[in-house]
C-alpha cells in the first residue's frame, strides 16, 4: 500500500513539474528570440584594459586601476591576442 501512495504521489508532483517547466521554458525561449541576454553582466571593460597595454603599462597596475583581478587582464589579454592572431592569418 505504502509503494502505491509513493508512486502516485510522484507521478501528481512529476507533473506539477512539468506545469510549471513548460511555460518557463517557453518564456525563456521567446526572450532569447528577442534579444535579451541571459547570465551576468561583463565586468571588465576590455577596451580600457587593452588601451592601458597599448602603454606598456604591467598587468598589475593595469588590474589596480581598472579594479579587477590580475588575472582577468591576462584573460582579456590572451583573448585579444587570438583575434589579432586570426585576423592577420584570415588578411593572408
Amino acid at each position: 500500500m505504502g509503494k502505491m501512495v509513493a508512486t502516485i504521489l510522484s507521478a501528481v508532483a512529476e507533473t506539477k513539474r512539468l506545469h510549471i517547466v513548460e511555460p518557463t521554458n517557453e518564456g525563456r525561449l521567446e526572450a532569447k528570440s528577442n534579444g535579451i541576454r541571459f547570465g551576468k553582466k561583463p565586468s571588465v571593460d576590455n577596451e580600457k584594459v587593452l588601451e592601458l597595454r597599448d602603454k606598456s603599462i604591467g598587468a598589475t597596475k593595469i588590474a589596480k586601476q581598472v579594479e579587477i583581478g590580475r588575472s582577468a587582464v591576462y584573460k582579456v589579454l590572451r583573448s585579444n591576442h587570438f583575434k589579432s592572431k586570426k585576423s592577420i592569418l584570415e588578411s593572408n
